[in-house]
């Protein structure tokens, strides 16, 4: 019963949510044949396009989160859960670029900054500076990603972190305030698992 009850949960969604989100992004594995997905879209209809807390986001996003400007985050659509958490900033109004490679975890409280306020003029901002995440990454509660970051495939960022320079080479640990090497994974582990 409980399996047939959710296969209409999930026909009656697919008729409904396209109404209110971008169909293209209501697919993948958070959609087809999962229950999950739907629960999102049936939330953030309530908080995001009725009461309209981010309600210029085209896609089920969490009313907890503050996204900016929308055009400028690319994700892959099997990673939507990166936006149903708490607490997550995705701060690029003037137009950086937060890029964030396939599979990657962003978990609650992550703030993703690509610009800074100006030192001299509080009331000014610097010029926006891209983030980009890479493949497979893990980026832990409370970290803050600061702009320009580039993080390589495989970089893991310890709770916490403030990660103001770049670790491209990846298959790393990262951690501290401000953020440093703590190990290098092993390529061929990394290798092997994920193939």
């Amino acid at each position: 019963m409980r399996i047939f009850v959710h296969q209409i949960f999930i026909l009656v969604s697919k008729f409904i949510m396209p109404i209110f989100f971008n169909k293209e992004f209501l697919k993948g594995r958070w959609f087809e044949n999962n229950i999950e997905g739907w629960k999102w879209c049936w939330r953030s209809l309530l908080f995001q396009k009725m009461l309209g807390m981010n309600r210029h986001v085209p896609f089920p996003v969490s009313h907890n989160n503050i996204i900016g400007k929308i055009d400028n985050i690319y994700f892959n659509v099997n990673d939507m859960n990166n936006f149903q958490h708490m607490g997550c900033y995705f701060q690029n109004w003037s137009g950086g670029k937060i890029i964030i490679g396939e599979g990657t975890y962003i978990a609650p409280n992550v703030g993703l900054i690509t610009e800074n306020h100006n030192f001299y003029h509080l009331d000014a901002h610097d010029e926006p500076k891209d983030i980009i995440i890479g493949k497979d990454c893990w980026i832990g509660m409370n970290v803050v990603i600061l702009p320009g970051v580039k993080l390589g495939n495989h970089t893991i960022v310890g709770a916490g972190a403030v990660v103001t320079r770049s670790f491209e080479e990846g298959n790393c640990v990262i951690g501290g305030v401000a953020a440093k090497k703590i190990k290098d994974l092993e390529k061929q582990l990394v290798s092997k698992l994920n193939n």
